[in-house]
């Protein structure tokens, strides 16, 4: 059941996911946390992060990753051919026959009007995500990280991945930082 579920989750988001991988998150996001409850917020939240510092579609990696943890090996496999099956008959498809079509004003329109769509979907998890991030480090801490990335993404023209690594590192070390004093504190409590 586990095995239908996926490809029938990851298909959707093969379909539907129209605009390339950014568009698919909010998609894969709804299948895997809202429909199914595969995974959490805060664990998806882990996932697109990891999944943006690595090479390659998101949507696939997304896919496989999920597929992994649900079923295996097997899911794995599920899941992402499930994912690039839609988009490899419709390039195919439309690959073939667009040449014909892509100057009529109803193709122009409809590419155009996908746009805001994703845009929308986009700010929504976004909003989503500031939310969760508010809630566990605080409005500074998260604004902070927020306005910090925006500039070295956009005017200083980092990688996103340079920083979502830095921003991970900085993680594992408050954690380990913390851990630590926690045990100084809890052995000093025992005396």
């Amino acid at each position: 059941m586990k095995q239908v579920q996926l490809f029938l989750a990851f298909l959707r988001v093969g379909l539907l996911g129209y605009g390339g991988g950014p568009s698919s998150i909010p998609l894969v996001h709804k299948e895997v946390v809202a429909k199914y409850k595969w995974m959490n917020d805060d664990e998806f939240a882990d996932v697109l992060a990891l999944g943006n510092t690595l090479p390659g579609p998101i949507a696939t990696k997304m896919a496989g990753y999920i597929g992994f943890r649900v079923a295996g090996v097997a899911g794995m496999i599920n899941a992402v051919f499930a994912s690039i099956t839609p988009t490899i008959l419709l390039m195919i498809v439309l690959l073939t026959s667009l040449s014909n079509f892509k100057n009529l004003d109803w193709v122009n329109g409809m590419t155009k009007a996908v746009v805001p769509v994703v845009a929308v979907m986009l700010a929504t998890l976004t909003w989503d995500f500031f939310k969760k991030s508010k809630d566990s480090i605080g409005l500074k801490a998260a604004s902070l990280i927020i306005i910090a990335s925006i500039v070295l993404l956009e005017f200083v023209h980092m990688h996103p991945a340079i920083l979502i690594g830095s921003l991970l590192i900085v993680a594992v070390l408050r954690k380990d930082k913390k851990e630590t004093v926690e045990k100084s504190t809890d052995r000093g409590v025992g005396m």
